[in-house]
């Protein structure tokens, strides 16, 4: 009738088997309080966000527009340059106090080796440009040709 039993104690071994019923039950309610609350993480909330005008965008003095072909070549503003040119006219507009410096697009192509554009932006930030934007252009929709050559 008794489990442990209280004769032959010496001989007893320590009992090694975990107990696994508390753990069961515990991830078994905890189951069922996420399948409970699940549901109300995807209920959306909706929000009448206030709309407000921004006003204009403050104008940089200048724009200049850095490009990287495919092929890896430096074009500052529409010229071509080597990469020696581009260090030496990003440290020029480096130069400049915060409020007057120019404002860097990079525009690389596509195919641009990753490299490249990471020597760019180095040299960028060796120069001191604090303003460095990428460039890219909307993928063209409804215009009816592919690159098919039609």
């Amino acid at each position: 009738m008794a489990f442990g039993g209280l004769e032959n104690r010496q001989q007893a071994a320590p009992m090694a088997d975990i107990n696994m019923t508390p753990l069961i039950d515990v991830m078994l309610v905890l189951l069922v309080i996420f399948i409970i609350t699940a549901p109300l993480f995807t209920h959306a909330i909706r929000l009448d966000l206030p709309k407000v005008a921004s006003p204009a965008a403050r104008q940089t003095p200048q724009t200049i527009t850095l490009s990287i072909d495919a092929a890896g070549k430096l074009y500052w503003d529409g010229t071509q340059q080597t990469m020696d040119e581009v260090r030496s006219r990003l440290v020029q507009a480096g130069r400049a106090s915060a409020t007057d410096q120019p404002e860097i697009h990079l525009r690389a192509a596509r195919d641009t080796r990753y490299d490249v554009i990471a020597q760019v932006m180095g040299a960028a930030q060796q120069a001191g440009v604090e303003r460095l934007g990428f460039v890219t252009e909307l993928p063209q929709q409804g215009s009816g040709q592919g690159d098919n050559g039609h």
